[in-house]
C-alpha cells in the first residue's frame, strides 16, 4: 500500500470520535549484537519505502523530528539520495557512506483495511421466586443485543540496520487502529518501537 499513510488523514477523519488510536507492536526481532551497538552521536537515516514522494519526504520528516527529540542525530533519506538514485541498493549504499550514516531505520506500509469488532451479546441471569422480585430485576438486567464496529487497522513494519556492517539489527511488525493521522500514527509507532527495543535491552532514548 504505497499511498497508506495519506489515505489515514482521509479515512480517519470519518471514523467515530468514540474510537482511540492504538498501536502495538504484534511481532519483534533483535540481533545478539543489536546490544553493543549504539547509535549516540552519530548519523541516522530515516527512511520510508514509498512511491509517493510528498508521503516519502512528509514521513520521513516526522521521523526525525520523533528521534531528534529523543536525542537522535537523525536525517531524512531524502535530503541525502537523490531521488532518481533512491531505489538503487548500491547507489544509496553509496550516499548513505559518503555522508557518515551509521544507522537507517526504514518503515515500509505493509496493509491497511476495516476490521469488523464485534461485542457479544450478554443474557444476565434473573431471579424467578416472586413475580415482584424478578419484576424490578428484569427491568435493572435487560438483554444486550451486541453491538458491531469497524475499526481501521493500519500495518507497518520497522526495520534497523547498521551501514558500517550492513545487518539488520532490530525489527517489528506493528498495528495502528483507527489512526488519528500519519503524524500522530508515526509518534505513536516511534514510542512504542522504542519501549520494545527497551524491553529487548538495548540502548535507546
Amino acid at each position: 500500500m504505497i499511498r497508506t499513510l495519506t489515505r489515514v488523514a482521509l479515512l480517519a477523519a470519518a471514523l467515530p470520535v468514540v474510537l482511540l488510536a492504538d498501536t502495538k507492536f504484534t511481532s519483534t526481532w533483535a540481533a545478539p549484537e543489536a546490544k553493543q551497538v549504539s547509535f549516540t552521536g552519530k548519523k541516522v537515516a530515516t527512511l520510508v519505502m514509498s512511491s509517493d514522494d510528498s508521503l516519502r519526504m512528509s514521513g520521513e520528516e516526522g521521523l526525525v523530528t520523533e528521534l531528534k527529540a529523543r536525542g537522535i542525530n537523525a536525517v531524512a533519506a531524502y535530503r541525502l539520495i537523490p531521488k532518481e538514485e533512491l531505489t538503487d541498493p548500491d547507489k544509496a549504499r553509496g550516499w548513505f557512506e559518503r555522508t557518515s550514516v551509521e544507522g537507517v531505520i526504514v518503515m515500509r506500509p505493509v496493509s491497511m483495511g476495516k476490521r469488523t469488532v464485534y461485542t457479544p451479546p450478554v443474557w444476565t441471569s434473573t431471579y424467578y421466586n416472586s413475580l415482584w422480585g424478578y419484576y424490578g430485576y428484569g427491568w435493572g438486567a435487560m438483554y444486550d443485543p451486541g453491538s458491531i464496529r469497524e475499526d481501521m487497522v493500519v500495518a507497518i513494519e520497522t526495520l534497523i540496520y547498521s551501514v558500517p556492517t550492513n545487518a539488520l539489527l532490530w525489527a517489528g511488525s506493528s498495528e495502528t487502529t483507527n489512526p488519528k493521522d500519519s503524524r500522530k500514527l508515526l509518534a505513536d509507532l516511534v514510542k512504542e518501537a522504542a519501549k520494545e527495543m527497551k524491553k529487548q535491552g538495548l540502548a535507546v532514548k
